[in-house]
């Protein structure tokens, strides 16, 4: 991969570096992955969301699906519509608050949405971590209030309401929640972390992992000599912190991943690790740190249980083109666009391709939901159950 970085880049990467060096001396020359993806993407001014770096759409380095179309914040109107509808009904504010949102993309597609719909939000609130990404929210959140006289209150906050009523969303957001990685060596699992070797970042392996933290399909699989893969305490924590804060209201996110049985497949040998630069999937986590976004897979059914354990009421689970296509995305484009006239609907159906196609986002991108007290409003779209948890099989 040839990428030609400026002098200011250059020597952005090699300060985090030095500071991660630094770091894995303090602690003895050996860093837990977390503790390296928690500095690479959110140390106070240098990491890859807390700095300036330009990150979303053709200038950055990846492209989210509210990015692609606005289609895919008008289709989620679809589930949001009726809970909003019940919450007004019962006297509750309908508010949505949004984590990680972006550009403010998916924010003024639903605003938009809900607004030819006939109803009027009360807020939007959005949490979000990037200063420039915030000021991009903004500027484009704003700029859409004022131009279709929107009375929608919208606020930028630093961390999540307790006893919230409403909606929850959060597009791509637990992928970036640090992760740690374990590795299995001689028929038990250990810790593989960072370590410094003649000033390169290199992985090594630490000290066995505690039975109790393993999965059981790590417990009973039969895995190959030097299988490597992800545990997510901090994402799964996260999750529970959002299940017990959401008093009455819907959660409901988008994002990459597989359930237990298949994240944890003996064929999978090398874990779900990623970087992305300018449009580029690196398999190298270690690569350009604060230059690169750095993600993981979500395992989603340790997320249904972090969900379920703060008292959700149901949790549910289905691929992206399915949630998409009961959601009514296809009658969604015809309003748009006349599909006789290629030169304007050619663009909504490359739109629809990447976002439905199982070779696009459709099938590894998942929607998964959860809800507390709203048995009586919830809305009817069809989802798949995770196996082995409680929770119905409507949304």
């Amino acid at each position: 991969m040839d990428i030609t970085l400026t002098s200011l880049e250059t020597e952005h990467s090699a300060l985090l570096k030095a500071k991660i060096a630094e770091q894995i001396a303090s602690e003895g020359g050996w860093l837990p992955f977390s503790r390296y993806m928690e500095m690479a993407l959110y140390e106070p001014g240098m990491g890859y969301y807390s700095a300036g770096a330009h990150k979303l759409g053709s200038g950055g380095d990846f492209t989210t699906a509210p990015e692609l179309s606005p289609l895919f914040g008008s289709a989620i109107c679809s589930t949001l519509l009726p809970v909003l509808e019940g919450l007004q009904e019962k006297g509750l504010p309908t508010q949505i608050l949004e984590f990680g949102a972006g550009t403010g993309k998916l924010a003024t597609s639903i605003l938009s949405r809900l607004k030819d719909l006939g109803l009027s939000l009360d807020r939007y609130d959005i949490i979000e971590i990037s200063p420039d990404l915030a000021q991009r929210q903004q500027e484009r959140i704003g700029g859409l209030v004022k131009n279709l006289h929107i009375s929608t209150e919208c606020n930028w906050l630093s961390k999540l309401p307790t006893d919230f009523k409403g909606i929850i969303l959060a597009n791509e957001v637990i992928d970036a929640i640090p992760c740690d990685v374990i590795i299995y060596q001689n028929g038990f699992w250990y810790w593989y972390g960072v370590a410094l070797e003649q000033d390169q970042l290199i992985w090594k392996s630490g000290s066995p992992v505690a039975q109790d933290l393993i999965p059981e399909s790590l417990l009973t699989g039969n895995f190959s000599e030097g299988y490597v893969t992800e545990l997510h305490a901090p994402a799964n924590a996260w999750m529970r912190q959002v299940a017990k804060q959401l008093h009455t209201g819907l959660f409901l996110t988008l994002d990459y991943g597989f359930p237990e049985n298949e994240y944890y497949h003996p064929q999978r040998l090398e874990g779900t690790l990623m970087a992305h630069h300018r449009h580029h999937a690196i398999q190298d986590p270690f690569h350009l740190p604060g230059l690169c976004d750095v993600t993981t897979h979500v395992e989603w059914s340790q997320i249904a249980r972090s969900a379920l354990a703060e008292d959700a009421d149901d949790v549910y689970l289905t691929n992206q083109a399915a949630y998409l296509l009961d959601a009514g995305i296809g009658d969604i484009a015809l309003e748009l666009g006349d599909p006789s006239d290629p030169e304007t609907f050619l663009p909504i159906s490359n739109s629809l391709q990447k976002l439905l196609s199982e070779a696009e986002m459709g099938e590894l991108f998942k929607a998964f939901a959860f809800s507390k007290r709203l048995e009586d409003i919830l809305p009817g779209y069809t989802l798949e159950d995770l196996p082995g948890l409680r929770g119905r099989n409507r949304l």
